[in-house]
């Protein structure tokens, strides 16, 4: 007899279909979790923190038969679906369980700080295509400064992701932004060079709107 238990309703903030090379390749949907670990100051979704900011919750299979709706768009671009947030990490055990579910040619992305125990990402990486980090700053300070949390974790499960295939590192994008009064461009020079000797091969660099 199967003894696992199913992962329990994990809560959202929104799901958004027909997003076109944003969130990974080809149509994809987003889905976005409620969480994170982080406090960054210019919070893209702060409804994400909220403890109000729940605007339902859903199983796997729930989640599959909302998001099917898309499959032949997913089958004919190579599109699928992206977990963003809040952090996505955080509901391993639910990705894990969703990606067992799925059709095959389905690709599923992460948008992530990887600011989480290492276990998470080791429950999710047999199943996730593409990754899109979203590191901020390699320079603690900078970091704690913006995030108010330490960089240790993220930068060290960069690390070892780019350690698991030979292909890893094309499948990997790291967002680096210019952060208005937190970095400048030297910082931000400065980190992709990090990355880079890291093995980061793939960035998407690019100036926060700052909220008024």
């Amino acid at each position: 007899m199967n003894s696992t238990v199913p992962p329990e309703a994990a809560p959202l903030i929104g799901i958004v279909r027909h997003r076109l090379s944003t969130d990974g390749e080809g149509v994809t949907t987003l889905v976005a979790f409620h969480g994170c670990p982080l406090r960054c100051r210019y919070c893209l979704n702060p409804q994400g923190l909220d403890a109000q900011g729940v605007w339902r919750r859903v199983t796997p299979q729930q989640l599959l038969q909302e998001v099917a709706i898309d499959n032949l768009y997913f089958q004919a671009t190579g599109g699928g679906v992206t977990f963003g947030g809040g952090e996505p990490l955080l509901r391993s055990d639910f990705i894990k369980s969703f990606a067992r579910l799925c059709p095959p040619g389905w690709h599923l992305t992460l948008e992530t700080s990887l600011a989480v125990p290492r276990q998470h990402l080791q429950r999710v990486l047999p199943h996730v295509h593409r990754y899109i980090v979203d590191i901020k700053d390699t320079n603690p300070d900078i970091y704690r400064a913006y995030t108010t949390r330490s960089a240790t974790a993220s930068q060290r499960n960069l690390r070892w992701l780019l350690r698991q295939s030979p292909d890893i590192a094309d499948r990997v994008t790291v967002r680096l932004p210019h952060i208005a009064g937190y970095n400048t461009p030297a910082d931000v020079a400065l980190s992709r060079q990090r990355l880079e000797d890291m093995g980061v091969k793939h960035f998407d660099e690019f100036d926060y709107r700052i909220p008024k």
